[in-house]
């Protein structure tokens, strides 16, 4: 998924990127939901829950509800099955939203390098100039992302409030709150932007100044997996703040909203600033894993799916 030095340049197909990056969402899904339903409760989370003169069988108590609601005092095959709520939307938004980005970001990447490639050449240099334009076809790609905010919300408000539902599905929820569901969006720009800038242009700077890699669709599993991890830990640092803020809002009851400035200026008071990054490190421990899986799946299955359809071998012979 690059543009290619010296002159000679490959593109996948639309197929392949679509299948590529599809099956990456679907494995994503299946492994790091319930990840995901804990970071997303945490970061809704207002309260403290470790400190405030507790002791640590409390906090861990205060934890343990925070994570399971009303199963903290089930089982723990309960537990676990309460950590899949909102799994239909969730599948839903996951597998559009990664086949929009991972399948995307190559697409506005080679339109950047017809149209622009020359002027990020001048600007940054040859090598800077690639991992530059990587980099601002993800922020591209991220700001675009806001059209699937709705399955988004849904996805949020199913792991964090679930009584906003009251028995209602989701037709009739689109019907009620129209666009409502959009409620958050200045945020989520505001977070994907700069997000998806790091993430697109972190993996490329490892390929490119790490690996040394002309061609980046001969990277390696390991190369991309590496690179990924190089993406995602910059994506996830820099979209902390309002990644928190945007959870927050769209975690509120429908018939509850709040916005994002009033939320930030609760948060500056009562808080503090470490509130921005509430979340950040078990984010990065295990929410991080689940970005570089998704990511470094998309990187290697896009060109193996190009080349299966073009008649080739999903693993390249130097690989096999």
């Amino acid at each position: 998924m690059s543009p290619q030095a010296g002159g000679k340049k490959h593109s996948e197909s639309g197929t392949a990127r679509l299948l590529g990056s599809g099956t990456s969402g679907i494995l994503e899904l299946f492994t790091f939901h319930p990840v995901d339903t804990v970071a997303k409760r945490l970061m809704s989370n207002t309260d403290k829950i470790f400190g405030n003169q507790q002791t640590l069988s409390q906090s861990f108590g205060k934890l343990n509800q925070v994570l399971f609601r009303e199963a903290a005092t089930k089982p723990t095959l309960t537990k676990y099955l309460s950590l899949f709520p909102g799994l239909g939307y969730a599948a839903g938004y996951k597998v559009a939203q990664r086949m929009y980005k991972f399948g995307g970001q190559p697409v506005a990447r080679d339109l950047l390098d017809r149209h622009y490639g020359q002027s990020f050449t001048r600007a940054f240099g040859e090598r800077n100039g690639k991992a530059m334009m990587h980099a601002t076809a993800g922020s591209l790609i991220g700001i675009g992302e806001v059209a699937l905010l709705p399955l988004d919300v849904l996805k949020i408000k199913r792991q964090t409030n679930p009584e906003a539902f009251r028995g209602r599905g989701l037709f009739r929820i689109v019907a009620d709150e129209g666009m409502a569901l959009y409620r958050g969006a200045g945020w989520t720009v505001l977070r994907n932007a700069p997000g998806s800038f790091a993430l697109f242009g972190g993996s490329a700077f490892v390929k490119e100044f790490v690996f040394r890699l002309e061609d980046y669709n001969k990277a390696t599993f390991m190369q991309n997996f590496f690179s990924s991890i190089g993406g995602a830990v910059a994506s996830l640092t820099v979209s902390a703040p309002m990644d928190v803020i945007k959870t927050r809002i769209q975690a509120r009851s429908f018939d509850s909203p709040e916005s994002g400035m009033t939320i930030l200026r609760r948060m500056v008071q009562q808080e503090g600033m470490g509130a921005f990054f509430k979340g950040l490190t078990p984010k990065i421990l295990v929410v991080g894993p689940k970005l570089v899986f998704g990511f470094t799946l998309a990187q290697w299955f896009i060109p193996a799916f190009d080349r299966v359809l073009k008649g080739g071998s999903l693993v390249e012979p130097a690989q096999q």
